[in-house]
């Protein structure tokens, strides 16, 4: 907030705040009026022109890339066929969004390059995405794409099950859009949603909605949801991927899979159509359940590699080189990402929640499991720290320790669930004084501002003590300035950089013998070796043969 003197009375303005520091103040009520015969005088010259009228509501991570691809689209004889308004509720958090679009700029940080020049092209070149805070943009609409947040918030650390689906945004959402929408626009769920949330929760809303404005028509409702991998192909994964869809009834299955084929690559990528919605609903939380438990099966064995003295590295290559299996991935320090950490939780909250069944804690037995193991297994690499140090004779109680990496998977700068996360939590609780790098993460949000992201209440620090300073920490980008004078050095992620780090380098920087941490398979089997022969201590997470290298040294003759 910003205060302001007029006639020598203080007034508050609301202001919105980008990454860059850049201050949007609030719109006032007397601005909507405008901004609407803004958005309505370019929506009437887009129809003019031909084009359909689509509105995507949330222009966040995943909803600017699809409403920039609907944009982008062209008609058979190459002409542009779309005209999208991206709305975004004028709120502090996310209201700096609506001007930084409208400069043709991204309000998203991506590695994959088409990114910037989809949002350039379609807003500043084509002139067929614009964004407003004003949700009677509705009114104009033949299509509204949804992608509102619809999070599961976990009340306890290792135990999904006490956890809830958060669908308030998305349903004051859909009330908005049912009061507003013309009765033939078609509405499209694209957020992952609990199985049965687009059929018994969102429909109703819209039913009623009608029913108030008098409209004798049934809503134009249908799901399909996004499978955005975050990365160097970002755009590719939304456009350039197979898609699921289903709708509520004959006439929203047809219209959906109609406007689909238009936007996206379904020539490439076949979409497949479902009999209702919450079949393309459960699609989703199943393959996401599926990958989750895969990687939780292997924390077990993770475990039995570190006591046995079995590199689980190697184990894994070894089983990859069967086509059946050539998908299987070590897990690291926990999974992380927005979807898979959650979304098996969404079903087994809709079971009981909205499809009514009181058993669920009979039948979901290994996918509640896979989720607490994943939310955990970082923890392990806290335990491997302190235990290197105690190897050296040291202790983790206000050791200097660097950790390499705070996103949750590699060459990415997202942060969203992030195993590295899990870890600076415990060791701060345990005394550590931490440092970050990370080469592509620009601020750590879930520990610069825990008390409000991602939302008030909800951050993880809520399940560590001694986590008030974690506010102060700050990304590094200087590896060789981060490394000085630490005394402990986790790699959390196979960022490029990391995997050709030389071992004398890096003892060189830090300035001393160091306790150096595996958590992905980043090392070499020379590299373990070198940090041997130069006095420091190796752990890793399933790499049990790191003592058997260990021990080969030290019966090494010395010169």
């Amino acid at each position: 907030m910003a205060e302001t003197k007029t006639s020598g009375i203080q007034a508050q303005e609301a202001y919105s705040i980008s990454p860059d520091g850049e201050n949007f103040p609030l719109p006032k009520k007397e601005e909507y009026a405008p901004e609407f015969k803004r958005i309505e005088k370019l929506a009437k010259r887009a129809r003019a022109d031909g084009k359909e009228i689509v509105v995507v509501m949330g222009v966040g991570f995943v909803g600017v890339v699809m409403a920039a691809i609907i944009a982008d689209t062209v008609d058979k004889k190459g002409r542009a066929s779309k005209f999208v308004i991206g709305c975004q509720r004028p709120s502090t958090r996310s209201y700096w969004k609506i001007p930084i679009l409208n400069r043709g700029a991204a309000p998203v940080k991506a590695e994959d390059p088409e990114v910037y020049e989809i949002i350039t092209r379609t807003v500043k070149d084509k002139k067929t995405f614009t964004a407003t805070f004003a949700s009677d943009a509705l009114k104009l609409a033949d299509y509204v794409v949804i992608d509102v947040q619809c999070d599961y918030l976990k009340n306890d650390l290792g135990n999904m099950r006490t956890g809830e689906a958060d669908m308030a945004a998305l349903e004051a959402t859909m009330r908005t859009v049912g009061e507003k929408i013309p009765p033939r626009c078609l509405v499209l769920i694209e957020t992952t949603v609990a199985p049965g949330t687009t059929e018994f929760v969102v429909w109703p809303i819209l039913k009623r909605a009608f029913a108030e404005r008098g409209i004798k028509s049934a809503p134009l409702l249908a799901h399909s949801f996004e499978r955005v991998m975050p990365g160097r192909e970002y755009v590719s994964s939304i456009r350039d991927f197979w898609r699921v869809c289903a709708g509520c009834n004959a006439e929203a299955t047809r219209r959906v899979e109609k406007f689909l084929r238009e936007v996206l690559n379904t020539k490439d990528f076949p979409l497949t159509v479902m009999d209702r919605p919450i079949e393309s609903e459960t699609t989703k939380i199943v393959e996401n359940s599926y990958r989750a438990t895969i990687l939780a099966f292997l924390n077990e064995w993770s475990l039995f590699a570190e006591r046995n003295g079995v590199d689980l590295i190697k184990v894994i290559k070894a089983i990859r080189m069967r086509p059946t299996h050539n998908n299987m991935i070590f897990p690291g320090p926990g999974i992380g990402g927005y979807c898979l950490p959650k979304d098996g939780g969404l079903g087994y909250w809709a079971y009981k929640h909205i499809l009514g069944f009181e058993d669920g804690d009979h039948i979901f037995k290994i996918t509640p499991t896979a989720i607490d193991t994943n939310d955990t297994r970082s923890l392990h690499v806290a335990e491997l720290t302190r235990d290197a140090l105690r190897n050296m004779g040291r202790y983790i109680a206000g050791a200097e320790v660097l950790i390499c990496g705070a996103s949750y998977r590699q060459d990415v700068g997202d942060t969203r669930y992030s195993g590295s996360e899990m870890v600076v939590r415990k060791l701060t609780e345990m005394g550590a004084s931490m440092h970050v790098h990370d080469p592509y993460v620009e601020h750590w949000y879930e520990l610069e501002i825990q008390d409000e992201y991602p939302s008030p209440g909800h951050s993880w620090s809520r399940f560590f003590r001694n986590q008030k300073d974690l506010t102060k920490l700050r990304v590094q980008k200087d590896l060789a300035g981060a490394l000085k004078g630490v005394e402990a050095v986790i790699f959390a992620v196979p960022h490029e950089p990391y995997l050709k780090l030389d071992p004398d380098w890096v003892v060189k920087k830090a300035g001393k013998q160091i306790a150096v941490i595996d958590c992905f398979g980043i090392l070499t089997d020379e590299n373990i070796r070198r940090y041997f022969e130069l006095g420091c201590e190796v752990k890793a997470l399933g790499r049990g043969h790191v003592q058997r290298i260990k021990e080969a040294v030290r019966k090494k003759p010395r010169r």
